[in-house]
Order: C-alpha cells, then structure tokens, then sequence
C-alpha cells in the first residue's frame, strides 16, 4: 500500500500565509529533523540570522530531498515567488545578471526553507551598493589531515594581525570543519580592493605561521589551514551567521566570543543547542554593524608585498584571467609540461 501523503499546513508569519508542503520531510535523517523542525529554528532565531542577511542578495541552495540528496544551486528568484518577496538584481562576472533573493525578515527564511533551502549563501553586499563590499571574510579551512586544534590557533593569529591593522574580526564556526571570521567594513572599496586585501592577510598570517598556514590556491601546495583570500572575488558567497549546515547532524555556523576560541567544538553547536545559547548567552556578533573599519592598513600591506616582488595569485576558474595573476595551471602540470620540452 502506497504511503498516505502528507497535507500541507499554512503558517501566519509577518503577516503572510504561507503554505509549507511535507512538513515532517525528514530533512536530516540521521538526527531526526524535519523540516518544520528547521523552520521553527529558523523562526526562533531569526533576529539573529536575518542581521547577517538583511539587505543582502543571497544564493538559494536547494535541498529538496534533504542532506542525504544532491543541492542545486538556485540564483534567479522564480517568477511563481509572491509579490512581496524582496529582490536585487546583481551582476556575475560574466556579465549575466539575476534577481536574487534578499531575506529580510522571517517570511523571507520560511517561504525560502519551503523549497528546500538550509543553509544561507549571502554576497559581502547590500542591495543599496552593490559593488562595494561592505564585509571582509576570512574563512579558514583545514586540509584533511590538520586538526581543528590548529584551525583555532590560526584563527586567533587573524585577529592579531586584524587588530594591528586597526580592523576587528568576528569569529564563528563554519558549521564544518573551519572556521570564519567577518569584519564590517566601510563600503568604499571595489571587489578586487576587498579581495587584494585579504590575500595581503593570508600571506601575513602565512609568514607567522609557516607550515601552518597558507596563501597557496593549489592543493598539492598547501600546508596547514588554508586562508581562501578569493571568497572574497565578486559571486563568491559562504554561508552566513547562524546557519544551519547541510552535515548530517545539523551544525550551525555559530559566531563566537573571542574568548571562547581556543576551547570551542562545532560538533556541539546544533540546530538543538543554538537557541537555547542565544537566549541564554545573547549573539556574540550582535554589534558587528557597529564596527565598520577600514582596508587602508591591509591594502599598504598588499602594496608592500607587491614592492617586495609579490604580484597577484591565482582566481578561481570561472573568472576570466587577469592582468597580474600568475600561469593558471597547476604547478605540477607546469612542471611536467616545462621537462618534456626539455
């Protein structure tokens, strides 16, 4: 006997009706949770969630059937969305444009988890200004051998050298295996200024921390954590502040004190545990828009480096080349190549 399908059922949020399909669809198998489960999270935590998205063209990656399926990126807001669904319309470095999805308020979050969203993809923009970034992000990832003890080491070197520049970072998980920190900047720079910026910290951090860090785009390169200075090139988003991560135990991308570094553990920041520490100990990045610095010490730190011989490194594939950026090729390709034509 076929299985009895399951009714919709229609929920009032910020003053809409919103009809959520297969409520109970386990979203996440292994740990039980279904999709209404993700949404009332949503919900409980959305002052928090929605100051990390507010105004911000975000990416729509789409579960619909759950972590154990496959995620389709969805940029282009259908033209089914109800009308009062917010938009902008952002431009790829193709030169293609889209209408995205700007999520400001809880409607936005239960209408977009309706469709198989988890986890929140936001640009480093808002919609008032679009090519001026107004957040560096530093996101830290490990190699498969390093350990998360070292992830925290570096991440508290990034505030040093952040501090020093006269910038400051505010530090979550990345709901994975790394972690992030962001820092509210004035929007004034282009993306390639943002983007030189950070790769002018990597390579800082990499030089006080050799073997342990590292500026290097090719793997068979790297050793340590990897600083990825190019989440900061224009169409490059990471999931936001509290975010629940599509693993199967439904981790949070959770920001953090800074004090609470060098002890935390991801695995116990959950869509289960998150709103009870919001409620109990506040959101560490609640000041964050007060704190809007500027890149002029990193950007002197990059034109140092380029006094110094360090030109440009290499951008992600779908970029066109640019002007400095050294051979796009994999290093030991171009060794290969180099001794047969010897």
């Amino acid at each position: 006997m076929a299985a009895k399908k399951e009714e919709p059922i229609s929920l009032d949020v910020c003053g809409h009706e919103l009809r959520v399909s297969s409520p109970g669809k386990r979203y996440f198998p292994e740990a039980g949770i279904s999709k209404l489960d993700l949404i009332n999270y949503y919900v409980e935590c959305e002052q928090a969630v929605v100051r990390h998205l507010r105004e911000r063209p975000t990416v729509m990656k789409r579960w619909v059937d759950g972590v154990a399926g496959e995620p389709f990126f969805q940029k282009r807001v259908p033209e089914s969305a109800p009308e009062w669904i917010q938009t902008a319309t952002v431009t790829f470095p193709s030169g293609r444009h889209a209408r995205e999805l700007v999520p400001n308020d809880t409607a936005h979050l239960v209408w977009a988890v309706n469709l198989g969203v988890i986890d929140w993809n936001p640009w480093p923009v808002r919609r008032a200004d679009l090519d001026h970034p107004d957040e560096l992000r530093i996101d830290l990832d490990p190699g498969p051998e390093v350990a998360f003890s070292e992830v925290r080491e570096v991440a508290l070197e990034v505030r040093e050298v952040l501090e020093e520049h006269g910038l400051r970072g505010f530090p979550k998980t990345s709901g994975s295996r790394g972690i992030h920190v962001y820092v509210r900047i004035e929007p004034r720079e282009s993306f390639e200024e943002v983007r030189r910026a950070a790769l002018a910290l990597a390579r800082e951090i990499e030089r006080r921390m050799p073997g342990r860090a590292t500026s290097r785009w090719w793997k068979e390169e790297r050793e340590g954590v990897f600083i990825d200075y190019n989440q900061n090139a224009r169409d490059r988003t990471v999931a936001s502040a509290y975010s629940v991560r599509a693993v199967a135990d439904a981790r949070v991308s959770c920001p953090l004190e800074w004090g609470e570094v060098a002890a935390v553990e991801p695995a116990e920041l959950t869509l289960r545990t998150v709103p009870g520490r919001l409620r109990e100990q506040g959101d560490p990045s609640a000041e964050i828009d007060e704190h809007a610095g500027r890149l002029d010490g990193l950007l002197e730190l990059a034109a140092r480096d380029e006094r110094d011989g360090l030109g440009d490194a290499p951008w992600p594939p779908h970029f066109r080349k640019q002007k400095n950026e050294p051979p796009r090729v994999q290093p030991s390709r171009a060794r290969g190549a180099a001794s047969k034509q010897e």
